[in-house]
C-alpha cells in the first residue's frame, strides 16, 4: 500500500519562523455538510445520516487511496478531509471538497509534507468533524486519531498502524541512516512520542477494519483491540485471463529497500538460463542496475498497458517484499499467471501455497539469493501445478465488487441508523488503473 520509506528529511525539524507559524496555523477548518442531501432509508428521521471520510494525504493515487475510492463509492455524499491535498487527478475522488489542515500552507508541504510528521497529531486533531454522525478514517499513519464524540460512530480501516514508529522502527532508522547521533537521538524521541499518541487515539475508534489477517494481528499487538479483515479492492477486472505463458519470469514494483528487487535480480544473476524483466523506478533502481546480468532486462518506469500485458505473459510473478497486503500479487493472479513469493505478510493470504488444492503459486521462507533460487528451481520443476484458471478464480476474492459489499455492510451494521440503508449502484467516475511501480 502506499507507505514509503521514512528518510532523513522526515524527522528533520523544519525551519519555520514564530511569525510565519501564527499564520500559517488558522483556526480550525470546518466542512459543514450541504443544507441538502438525498435522504437514505437509513436517515434519522428526516435528517440524514451525515459521513466523513478522513485520509491521511492525497498527494498521488496509489494502494490507499484505490481502497479510499471504493470507500467513496460506498458513500458518495460523504465530505472529504486530509492533512493535505496535491492530488493532480482528482477522477476518483467524484468532485467531492477536501478540507485540508494547516500543514497544506507549510513551507515545501507539497514535496516534503512528510518532514512535517512531528506536526500530523497536532493537525489531524484540528480537523472539526464534530458536524457528523458517522467518520470513517482511511488511515496508515494519523487518520484515525480525528477527534470524535460520544453519540459519533467512528469506524477506522488501517492499511498499518504507523509501522516506522512500531515493530520496523530499527529497519527503518537503519535504512535512514539514523542509527546513531544527535539525529537519531531526535528521531528516536518524535517515534517514541508518536507511538505514545497512536496508542492512545486507538481508544476513540468505535470498530477497526484490518486490511488482512497480518494487520489484523498487528493492531492486537500494539492497539490491544479486535479487527475485521476486508481486503483492499483490486480491479481484477482490468486483468484478462492468459493461459499461453512465455518464457520468462517477471517483477514489479518501487524501488525502494524493503522491497527487496535488488534479491530477485540476484538471484537470476545466478541463473543465466533463466530471464527476468524488471518493471519500475526508485532510489534503489542504481543498486539494481549493478547487479544486472544479460538474462535480466530493466525497462524502468512503464505504462499500465506495458505492465499488464507482461503480467500476462510472464511463466511466473516474483516478489521479494513483506507487505501488507500486496496488491502486484493479486494482480499477476488475476492474468492467470502464479507466484512465487516470501512466505511472509499478506501474500501469505493472496497466494494458495502449493501443498494445498488449486495451488496459485509457492513461497520462500527467508529473504536470501538462495532461498529465492530454491523457489525458482522448485517452480521449473513441475509448473503444470499452477493452473491459470485457479489463479484467477482466487483473485477473483479481492474484486472491486467484493469490497463493497463487505465495507458497505460492515459500516451498515455498526451504524443503526443505516440498517436498512442499500448500497449505491453507481460505480461512478474513477481514475483508469495505473502504474504503482514506480516513484516519480
Amino acid at each position: 500500500m502506499n507507505h514509503d520509506i521514512v528518510e532523513e528529511d522526515l524527522l528533520r525539524p523544519t525551519a519555520v519562523t514564530r511569525d510565519a507559524g501564527r499564520d500559517l496555523i488558522p483556526a480550525a477548518p470546518v466542512a459543514r455538510p450541504p443544507a441538502t442531501r438525498q435522504r437514505g432509508r437509513g436517515g434519522r428521521g428526516d435528517a440524514p445520516v451525515r459521513v466523513a471520510i478522513i485520509h491521511d494525504w492525497l498527494v498521488t493515487y496509489a494502494g490507499a487511496e484505490r481502497v479510499l475510492e471504493q470507500i467513496i463509492a460506498c458513500f458518495p455524499q460523504a465530505d472529504l478531509f486530509s492533512l493535505v491535498d496535491f492530488l493532480d487527478e482528482r477522477a476518483f475522488l467524484r468532485g467531492r471538497p477536501v478540507t485540508t489542515s494547516f500543514i497544506q500552507k507549510l513551507p515545501m508541504a507539497r514535496t516534503k509534507y512528510r518532514a512535517y510528521l512531528p506536526l500530523m497529531p497536532l493537525a489531524i486533531e484540528q480537523l472539526d468533524v464534530s458536524a457528523y454522525d458517522v467518520v470513517i478514517s482511511s488511515s496508515h499513519a494519523v487518520a484515525k486519531g480525528v477527534l470524535t464524540g460520544p453519540d459519533q460512530v467512528h469506524i477506522s480501516y488501517v492499511h498499518s498502524p504507523i509501522r516506522y514508529a512500531w515493530d520496523l522502527q530499527h529497519q527503518y532508522l537503519q535504512q535512514s541512516k539514523l542509527t546513531s547521533g544527535p539525529k537519531s537521538a531526535f528521531a528516536r524521541l518524535i517515534l517514541h512520542y508518536m507511538r505514545n499518541w497512536d496508542s492512545r487515539t486507538s481508544n476513540s475508534v468505535d470498530a477497526f477494519v484490518a486490511n488482512s489477517a497480518f494487520i489484523s494481528r498487528r493492531i492486537r499487538k500494539v492497539y490491544q483491540r479486535e479487527s475485521e479483515v476486508i481486503f483492499p479492492p483490486v480491479d481484477v477486472e482490468s486483468f484478462s485471463l492468459c493461459e499461453q505463458k512465455e518464457d520468462f519470469y517477471l517483477t514489479a514494483s518501487r524501488m525502494v529497500p524493503y522491497k527487496k528487487i535488488d534479491l530477485v535480480v540476484e538471484a537470476f544473476a545466478r541463473m543465466p538460463q533463466r530471464r527476468l524483466v524488471v518493471i519500475g523506478d526508485g532510489p534503489d533502481m542504481h543498486k539494481v542496475r549493478e547487479k544486472a546480468t544479460p538474462n535480466v532486462q530493466i525497462m524502468g518506469y512503464q505504462p499500465f498497458s506495458v505492465l499488464r500485458d507482461h503480467m500476462r505473459r510472464a511463466k511466473a510473478f516474483v516478489f521479494a517484499a513483506e507487505e501488507d497486503f500486496g496488491i502486484s500479487v493479486v494482480e499477476a493472479q488475476a492474468c492467470g499467471t502464479p507466484v512465487i513469493a516470501y512466505g511472509k505478510g499478506g501474500a501469505l493470504e493472496t497466494v494458495r501455497d502449493q501443498y494445498g488444492p488449486h495451488p496459485t503459486g509457492l513461497f520462500f521462507n527467508e529473504q536470501t539469493v538462495q532461498a529465492i533460487i530454491g523457489a525458482v528451481g522448485d517452480f521449473a520443476a513441475d509448473p503444470t501445478r499452477f493452473l491459470p484458471a485457479d489463479c484467477r478464480a482466487n483473485a477473483e476474492r479481492f474484486s472491486v465488487r467484493h469490497f463493497r459489499e463487505r465495507f458497505f455492510g460492515f459500516v451498515r451494521e455498526s451504524v443503526p441508523a443505516l440498517r436498512d440503508a442499500a448500497l449505491p449502484s453507481d460505480s461512478g467516475p474513477g481514475n483508469p488503473p495505473d502504474n504503482p511501480y514506480d516513484d516519480r
